[in-house]
């Protein structure tokens, strides 16, 4: 028996009845009664919990969490295909208090996103670019070029995420057989990937995380 359901319930009921009622044994017209306003009763409250669980982040589920989501940020966060409930709420809390704004944050979105780290040049930081006299510039030194004449822009290299593929689908012509594992032969579409990132999905996590009135000029690559 557990806290609110039918049992519960009935036996709160049959708590408050006068001693001179007799024995439910012996009274079943009383005892039906009683177990038809428990079952309302535990339904209620069943529903009363549910709905409580709804109004905080952190316990509320189904598509509750979904109308959050909207309510927050519209439909640049969507539920991925078959994404758990604890996934989901998780990629909510990081979403609304991520740092923005900032270099760091630009950073850590694509991390989160991709799972690999891009490499962020702006024209007018000298630790991006190096400076005549200082320690990053020399011969044969990698490095880019600095100008005066661009400010409140960068240059972003982000990078796809590593795949994964379709399982027991290899290549053309390529075997994945084995002792006692036949060899799958299949037709591979992108709908077979479910959950994947899209390059439309990172310029959108860019765009959620730049300053306002500033530029980043973005390349997506694969290594």
């Amino acid at each position: 028996m557990a806290v609110g359901d039918q049992n519960d319930v009935y036996r709160r009921l049959r708590g408050y009845l006068p001693r001179w009622f007799p024995d439910e044994n012996q009274s079943p017209v009383i005892t039906g009664l009683l177990q038809g306003l428990a079952y309302t009763g535990a339904f209620i409250y069943s529903l009363l919990s549910y709905a409580r669980l709804q109004t905080r982040i952190k316990s509320a589920t189904d598509g509750w969490l979904d109308m959050i989501a909207a309510d927050f940020f519209g439909s640049a966060l969507m539920r991925a295909a078959n994404q758990s409930d604890d996934s989901f709420r998780a990629r909510i809390l990081i979403n609304l208090f991520r740092e923005r704004a900032t270099r760091a944050g630009l950073i850590r979105v694509l991390q989160d996103l991709t799972g690999r780290t891009p490499v962020v040049i702006e024209p007018t930081r000298p630790v991006d670019t190096g400076v005549y006299g200082g320690p990053l510039i020399g011969y044969g030194v990698a490095g880019a070029y600095g100008s005066m004449l661009m400010p409140f822009q960068a240059f972003v290299t982000a990078y796809r995420p590593v795949g994964t593929g379709i399982p027991l689908v290899a290549g053309y012509g390529i075997s994945t057989g084995g002792y006692g594992q036949p060899s799958r032969a299949s037709y591979a579409a992108l709908s077979m990937i479910q959950g994947g990132v899209t390059d439309a999905d990172i310029y959108a996590a860019i765009d959620s995380i730049k300053p306002v009135a500033t530029i980043v000029w973005t390349r997506i690559a694969q290594n």
